[in-house]
């Protein structure tokens, strides 16, 4: 049992501090980088162009998901968590120190972009990574509430992220908070990380790694094992994860821009609904971890896609209505039906390969698919530019990639009763896809079935 609460605790804290700098970056996004980092006299502009720096983030995380998940599935889940940790921790200090265009000129914006790539390619392989050390350690019954908690990562990064700014712009003047003060949250981190790192340098390696490891059936190329074999789970990672990531990205970040831009709300009443939504989920994520594990996980994903379908344009009309309706329709969207899909989909999408491929499949489906999203913002912008706050256009932007995962979801199996982590450890004949991954064996079995019959 104390084992069991150091993992979650290890994969929890990296995981909230890794969150806490990657959408630390996003909220100062809306509230500072496009006035000190983009200036340009046409507003629409410079949010365009702060929110490009925000997508590359999330183009970069593919990479990183390649580079730790080939690390992570040949070496170690644990090793390769430590280097994602540093990584995070370091360009988020440094944001902090970076001079202002008004200071440097072009500089500036190409500093911060290449330190937010960074950021994009720590991140791409410290959820997959998260999730692993604590699904491949869970005991059995407990997969999906284990694979839950790194997922609180999200809310209470984003919630430790949001506040630092907010506390900070309430004791200091606007004049102060753009000149210095929204500096501070960012050169924190290095001390979260320090913190995060001792944790984690105490916990053992997965049991399901060591036992691919001692049964000698490490992937020497894990990602060209992953298309040659495990393709299709890849794809459907991929595909499941863009409806929900859109309306994700917007609902935990380009709605500070879309909430005080197009709708004329205050940053105060704006970052209020976004932590409101975001401790609703604090509640939401192990609940209903607990609950997959009885009724699986597939069932309880289609159910919050249906959802989320039906709302989205309910969403942006009733946020029209006043504070009160954007608080709740926050909490209602992302607090408890994003966060039920959320809550599965780390253990949902793991649980669809081998140990030997998994940290690399797990995190390159996801990440490929949050590169896709993460370029959301700089669509909305020009949506908004043109289109005003428009429920319809917004919504039904929202809708036609939840109508994708939707299609997908029907098709993938369900893993409470069939799972890849029933392989784990097994040599040579690694069932994939259906099929026996080692090629003589195949041949074997043929021939065997031809003098048979």
């Amino acid at each position: 049992m104390k084992k069991n609460k150091r993992v979650l605790l290890a994969s929890l804290s990296g995981s909230v501090i890794e969150w806490y700098d990657f959408y630390l970056y996003g909220t100062a996004t809306g509230l500072v980088f496009t006035t000190l980092f983009f200036s340009n006299q046409d507003p629409a502009i410079s949010i365009l162009l702060a929110f490009a720096t925000f997508g590359i983030g999330y183009a970069a995380r593919p990479v990183g998901s390649l580079i730790f998940g080939h690390y992570g599935d040949r070496i170690g889940r644990k090793a390769a968590l430590m280097l994602t940790l540093i990584g995070m921790g370091g360009s988020s200090f440094l944001i902090g120190l970076l001079p202002t265009y008004g200071q440097i000129g072009l500089l500036a914006p190409i500093l911060l972009v290449f330190l937010r790539l960074i950021q994009g390619i720590s991140l791409g392989g410290e959820w997959g990574g998260a999730v692993l050390l604590a699904t491949e350690s869970a005991p059995k019954g407990k997969r999906g509430l284990f694979g839950s908690v790194p997922q609180l990562g999200v809310p209470l990064g984003l919630v430790a992220g949001s506040f630092s700014l907010t506390f900070i712009a309430y004791l200091t003047t606007d004049a102060q908070f753009l000149a210095w003060g929204w500096r501070i949250p960012f050169l924190f981190s290095a001390v979260l990380i320090v913190l995060a790192l001792w944790i984690r340098g105490g916990v053992p390696e997965t049991d399901a790694f060591q036992k691919q490891k001692d049964s000698g059936e490490i992937a020497k190329v894990p990602i060209a094992e992953t298309f040659r074999y495990h393709r299709k789970s890849l794809f459907h990672v991929i595909g499941l994860k863009l409806g929900d990531g859109f309306f994700n990205v917007f609902l935990m970040s380009f709605v500070l821009v879309y909430a005080t831009t197009y709708m004329d709300y205050s940053n105060e009443v704006a970052l209020t609904a976004l932590t409101i939504g975001c401790a609703s989920m604090i509640i939401t994520i192990p609940v209903i971890g607990y609950i997959s594990d009885f009724i699986g996980r597939k069932i309880i994903y289609i159910t919050g896609l249906v959802l989320m379908f039906v709302l989205a344009i309910p969403y942006f009309f009733l946020i029209e209505q006043g504070a009160t309706w954007l608080y709740l329709m926050q909490a209602a969207m992302l607090g408890v039906v994003w966060a039920s899909i959320f809550a599965t989909q780390g253990t949902l999408f793991s649980e669809l390969f081998p140990a030997k491929v998994r940290y690399t499949g797990l995190s390159f489906g996801y990440q490929m698919a949050a590169a896709i999203v993460g370029f959301g913002p700089m669509l909305w912008a020009v949506m908004g530019d043109n289109y005003g706050s428009s429920p319809w256009v917004f919504g039904g932007f929202m809708m036609a990639g939840l109508a994708v995962s939707l299609v997908l979801s029907i098709f993938i199996p369900d893993t409470h009763k069939v799972s890849k982590y029933e392989s784990d450890g097994v040599p040579v004949a690694v069932q994939v896809e259906g099929l026996i991954s080692n090629d003589k064996e195949q041949q074997k079995l043929k021939k065997e079935s031809a003098l048979e019959s």
